[in-house]
């Protein structure tokens, strides 16, 4: 990879392990430590996705006008002033402000680091490239709440405050190392004045395969990471008797199965259809489903109870290993040149969207309707599949299997003549 993408690579981590500080522990320092309550603590995690809602609509036309580097380096540091301001705020309106900062600073964050991703990469190279970046945002989240966890001490508020500064420090140190990066020259709607904000996302919205991927993607998320803190714990707490350790051991399987499993699966998964991949992904969900149904309503003991809980979130990780190669790469060569930071950012949001609405539904689920919510999320992940399959059908060679089109395409331009327009029909 060349410097531009180690700097981009570099700063994920950096993200990553700032937050990975901070994200376990902010229910905690907001209800118990500042001693401001329950309902505080539950409106600053509203506020995150609230602030991530209204931001990223415009965030994608900031990215396509402006370039994704200086969107991402203001985003850095309205999120550096959002963590300082948690770590000091004594106060509910203090914490909520900072919390709004922090929130639509990261919300921004994704999509600027994606569209830079593809700008530094080719069809070939993106789904290492996105693979790598999953990988790397795994490992410093795990690394930073594994020392964030031995800093804090719920009696200091000190504690909180030293770890919300240092992820402050990782954002402005994030901001110094891409402040390094010479992105090269990507099309922008800056190139092409005509074309409006609102003709933008009228011309997204016309691209049906766009529309379908992120109907697959609201499914994806609200069927998988909108429940993990949320009602696949509370599922495993009430229904299975699952311990809290018991929990942590369960996240860190994920963890765990991402980071060693990654590149593994990017072998196998560059050479299938990305359609097909992803509805692999939607069956393996469907099974881990099935091993949380016995986890928690089978009639085992506790101790096949606790495993089959933990396989479930070890089955959730191979198939997170399986997407993050697949779907990003496929939301870039979906967008037409120079709306990469659109269509990065209109896809962010449905996520958004989707972490929003899962907990919401699941988590009362779960708590109470046990059977219910394991066979909702179920028919939810089978569901993945049959879309994923539908989504298929109307991509092109390149954007489902872009490698077979690359290879294809160099044949074609290599041979002579008369193969070359024998080749041609094939729609390479």
């Amino acid at each position: 990879m060349g410097a531009a993408m180690r700097r981009i690579h570099v700063g994920n981590a950096l993200s990553a392990f700032g937050l990975g500080f901070t994200v376990p522990y902010l229910y905690v320092y907001v209800a118990q430590v500042r001693g401001l309550g329950a309902m505080t603590a539950g409106m600053v995690l509203a506020v995150f996705a609230v602030a991530a809602l209204l931001v990223l609509p415009f965030a994608g036309r900031a990215i396509v006008r402006r370039g994704p580097l200086p969107v991402l380096l203001a985003a850095l540091v309205t999120a550096a002033l959002g963590a300082l301001g948690l770590g000091l705020a004594a106060n509910a309106a203090a914490v909520l402000v900072a919390a709004t900062a922090l929130g639509a600073g990261q919300a921004v964050m994704q999509p600027s680091l994606a569209t830079m991703i593809v700008d530094c990469s080719t069809s070939e190279t993106r789904s290492r490239a996105f693979a790598t970046q999953f990988f790397l945002q795994n490992l410093g989240l795990g690394v930073g709440g594994l020392i964030g966890g031995h800093l804090v001490d719920t009696t200091r508020v000190s504690s909180f405050t030293l770890l919300f500064a240092i992820e402050a420090a990782m954002f402005l140190l994030l901001v110094v190392v891409l402040s390094t990066v010479r992105m090269p020259h990507a099309p922008t709607i800056g190139d092409a004045p005509g074309v409006s904000a609102r003709g933008s996302w009228k011309q997204l919205l016309e691209n049906r395969a766009m529309v379908q991927l992120c109907v697959l993607g609201f499914v994806l998320f609200f069927a998988c990471y909108g429940q993990f803190e949320s009602g696949l714990s509370a599922y495993g707490v009430e229904a299975a008797g699952i311990s809290t350790s018991a929990l942590g051991t369960a996240l860190a399987a994920n963890t765990a199965v991402i980071v060693v499993a990654q590149f593994a699966v990017l072998r196998f998964v560059e050479r299938r259809r990305r359609s097909r991949v992803i509805a692999a992904v939607g069956l393996i969900w469907a099974v881990a489903w099935v091993v949380a149904g016995y986890a928690g309503l089978g009639h085992g003991s506790q101790e096949m109870a606790t495993a089959a809980f933990v396989s479930t979130y070890a089955l959730f990780g191979l198939g997170e290993a399986m997407l993050s190669p697949t779907v990003a790469p496929l939301v870039a060569d979906l967008a037409p040149e120079g709306m990469a930071g659109q269509y990065n950012s209109a896809f962010a949001l449905v996520k958004q969207l989707a972490l929003a609405v899962g907990p919401a539904v699941g988590g009362p689920m779960a708590a109470s309707l046990h059977a219910p919510y394991v066979v909702t999320f179920l028919l939810f992940s089978l569901g993945i599949t049959v879309l994923a399959v539908r989504l298929g059908r109307g991509l092109t060679q390149a954007q489902d299997r872009p490698g077979l089109a690359a290879r294809s395409l160099v044949v074609a331009r290599g041979a002579g003549p008369r193969e070359s327009a024998r080749t041609s029909p094939s729609g390479v």
